[in-house]
């Protein structure tokens, strides 16, 4: 008893006249986040397993923690009618696995900008920043102070190489993770001229991706954002009452096709399917003005999406032409987006289709000479609760030898949920199930209390899972999230890492020589 009360006198003593405002942020500038990962680099590569790869192939689950990873392998052994609990994700069964350390250089649980940065630069920085040091204000917007600031990356490191390079995404491709490959700016929601502030003189995210001055750019960019590349006078093709949202008048997915002579521009999955892709040297693929669609909801796209598989096929058609080898990144963006609203079908059914895309990387590219990595770039704060049986489904209502689970007030509850969302009870309306309409609409909810859920309500795939605090939007979560790698060098993920070793060892692996 004396042991527990001075653990407690201990932390009270500690907490006293801590406040936000006491609490100092991490200094640790550019240059030593740098020279600490190219240290552990070397330490690592003291314990063996270093190598050589021609190609690398970076896979992002935006937000997948690791009980997203646990929830979807359930599910995809679920949809396949095998053991959930037995199932593994294609990329769980790569030979190496790390954890990765998340925080930025300034935030406990990060956003995407920060993350992605540390992935593709080797250094940490701020909040809402792509690529650039985090000395730099957020709201700065002059061009010069941005350029003393930059970080190269490491598909810049290798077009300056002579790799190939792409980028696939289904979010738009202006959005933090995949920008943070060919963008320098403070602000990641800079992705149009229109979203610059008045008077500000850095490019705009999409404008930077079709200027970079690095090699001759990627070769390969599939994803969403149309409305970034397209003039504020120029129709949407898929969406005719539909405009661009530049305001400088340019096309940019025009300017793209006069760069190389074997350029291509496609907006649906039926061009991209008509491709010569063994002709094809730079290729964009724009599919929705903004997010492509989840992958359940596909079938509504009028035009026609490819999914996440076909884009990464496509880009290794594209890029394996070069006999240097390439650097690809892939981004699951979506699985995010579900999260934030509370939608664990939508989210582990993207995660499903992450894993159907490194497949498809693992089954068009050599393991000796091509490195794989999976990782997240955050997780969120999504988890897997009470005590359901083995079998029981994973979008389902906790089960017993008896029945359903109950809680306190005799009710049901899900395995699922979220420690914060819009899917708390008593917000004064949540999304709830209509029995005889069979859709969901919103119901009010003002007294807090809970209702009686049902086994058809929780594995519709509208239904949001019940959030313990009120909000709006779901957040990030700040634990570690795992690395999964294999191939040449990928032995080196070991331990506990810091996000930004990811680089380190990826540029070794392809023997890039960056210096930040």
């Amino acid at each position: 008893m004396r042991c527990m009360q001075f653990f407690a006198l201990i932390g009270a003593a500690l907490s006293v006249g801590l406040t936000s405002a006491d609490r100092v942020p991490n200094q640790v500038d550019s240059q030593d986040w740098f020279a600490q990962g190219q240290q552990k680099l070397a330490a690592l590569k003291q314990l063996g397993g270093a190598g050589r790869a021609k190609n690398v192939i970076l896979f992002v689950g935006d937000g997948m923690g690791v009980s997203t990873v646990t929830a979807a392998r359930i599910l995809e052994g679920q949809q396949r009618g095998i053991d959930g609990e037995g199932n593994r994700l294609s990329f769980e069964q790569l030979p190496y696995i790390a954890l990765s350390v998340t925080a930025s250089a300034n935030q406990q649980t990060p956003d995407s900008a920060p993350t992605a940065t540390a992935m593709v630069t080797g250094i940490k920085t701020n909040a809402g920043a792509l690529s650039v040091k985090p000395t730099i204000s957020r709201n700065e917007s002059r061009a010069d102070k941005i350029a003393s600031a930059e970080i190269s990356t490491l598909l810049e490191q290798a077009e300056q190489a002579g790799l190939s390079t792409g980028l696939v995404t289904t979010t738009r491709v202006t959005h933090a993770t995949p920008a943070a490959n060919y963008a320098h700016i403070p602000e990641r929601n800079w992705e149009s001229d229109s979203d610059l502030p008045a008077g500000a003189s850095v490019k705009d995210i999409a404008r930077q991706l079709i200027e970079t001055p690095y090699g001759n750019g990627p070769e390969v960019v599939l994803g969403g954002g149309r409305q970034a590349f397209y003039a504020a006078t120029t129709n949407d093709p898929e969406y005719p009452n539909q405009v661009g949202d530049r305001r400088d008048g340019r096309n940019l997915h025009e300017e793209w096709l006069a760069s190389s002579q074997n350029a291509q521009y496609i907006w649906n999955a039926e061009q991209l399917k008509a491709l010569d892709l063994g002709q094809t040297e730079k290729l964009l693929g724009l599919f929705e003005p903004s997010h492509m669609h989840y992958a359940v909801d596909r079938e509504k796209d009028q035009a026609g999406e490819p999914t996440l598989a076909q884009m990464t096929e496509a880009a290794i058609a594209v890029l394996r032409q070069n006999p240097k080898g390439f650097y690809l990144m892939v981004e699951a963006g979506r699985i995010d987006h579900a999260h934030h609203t509370g939608n664990a079908y939508r989210a582990l059914n993207e995660t499903i289709a992450l894993s159907e895309a490194v497949q498809t990387a693992l089954s068009n590219t050599d393991p000796n000479d091509t490195m794989i990595v999976v990782t997240a770039d955050h997780s969120h704060v999504f988890t897997i609760a009470g005590y359901p049986s083995r079998g029981n489904p994973i979008l389902g209502l906790v089960d017993k030898d008896d029945g359903y689970a109950l809680d306190k007030q005799g009710l049901p509850y899900t395995t699922l949920g979220y420690a914060n969302g819009p899917g708390h009870i008593g917000l004064g309306e949540r999304n709830a199930y209509d029995e005889e309409g069979g859709w969901y609409k919103k119901i009010g909810q003002t007294d807090g209390a809970r209702t009686k859920l049902t086994e058809k309500e929780t594995t519709h795939p509208d239904y949001l899972q019940e959030a313990t605090i009120p909000m709006m939007m779901e957040t990030h979560a700040g634990e570690d999230v795992a690395i999964y790698a294999g191939g040449p060098g990928a032995a080196l993920f070991r331990g506990v890492l810091e996000q930004h070793m990811i680089y380190h060892i990826i540029a070794d692996a392809l023997d890039l020589r960056g210096e930040q």
